[in-house]
């Protein structure tokens, strides 16, 4: 019992070490995000910043980097980690079109696509289809290699460190509200000067935080980091990608729609409800 007290203070101060080492490279990212050009590398750049921090704290502390959860032995939470964002987040566009948010399918991203796709001359289910195929395919398992920048550090090291200190419960609401406010730059780049700025900072708070329950979860009901990297990537394509693009606005959308809108707010809420309960079951 005597050696609990220098341990959790040596804990905090790794926990800080990871925090000011990513405040730093963050800022240099957000620096040329917000005064230089939001290009997708230097967006590409940011999301490595989680991953760079701790593997910069692991080697400052004289930890390996094996020590991370770098192994998985089962699929299933891999399954369910692609299954649950689109479930959420398909329950969200459905209500969105029944209450009149936001309709479908904008023509618009349709003839982008098939434009991109080569596909001009074939009708508007074809595109659609062969799109959201490739999208949910070769699209998320793409898009694995920028999430995971974020999940080694968010879920594989961060929320480690904090489960030493703190139940669950803790573990979540503190990681998703720290990896909220580190979105918040960009929040202010697309929003500033709409007169909604605080609404959709606080609507994606709420998200991410009810998010960060669910990964939470898994990651440490798989002891891997591979099922948060795999749903971190199935949420952002389908909503940047195939979800909100296919949404035809209207005055209410922006309150609604998209992750800085109400209703996956709501809906991730509902779900993180629910696993906050399963890993208080579980003795996560």
């Amino acid at each position: 019992m005597s050696n609990e007290p220098k341990m959790h203070e040596q804990v905090r101060k790794t926990i800080l070490l990871f925090l000011g080492i990513l405040t730093l490279l963050s800022a240099i990212c957000y620096y040329a995000i917000l005064k230089l050009n939001p290009t997708s590398i230097y967006v590409g750049a940011l999301m490595m910043c989680p991953a760079l921090s701790a593997l910069i704290t692991l080697k400052l502390v004289k930890r390996p980097i094996s020590s991370l959860p770098w192994d998985l032995k089962s699929l299933k939470h891999l399954r369910l980690s692609y299954l649950i964002p689109v479930g959420y987040i398909g329950i969200s566009y459905v209500l969105i079109l029944i209450f009149g948010f936001g309709n479908v399918l904008n023509q618009e991203t349709i003839l982008e696509w098939s434009q991109e796709l080569g596909m001009e001359g074939f009708g508007s289910p074809s595109v659609l289809f062969t799109m959201i195929i490739l999208l949910s395919i070769v699209g998320v398992v793409k898009n694995i290699g920028s999430t995971l920048g974020e999940e080694i550090g968010w879920r594989g090291f961060f929320i480690y460190e904090l489960r030493k200190l703190f139940s669950f419960g803790g573990v979540s609401l503190i990681s998703g509200l720290i990896w909220a406010i580190w979105h918040w730059p960009i929040i202010f780049l697309v929003y500033e000067g709409s007169g909604n700025l605080l609404f959709h900072i606080v609507a994606f708070t709420i998200m991410i935080v009810a998010i960060s329950v669910i990964l939470a979860y898994y990651t440490f009901k798989s002891k891997s980091l591979w099922p948060a990297a795999l749903f971190h990537s199935v949420h952002n394509i389908f909503i940047q990608k195939i979800f909100t693009p296919l949404t035809i606005t209207n005055d209410s959308s922006t309150f609604w729609i998209d992750e800085y809108g109400l209703m996956l707010p709501i809906i991730t809420t509902i779900f993180a409800i629910f696993f906050w309960r399963k890993a208080k079951i579980q003795h996560l």
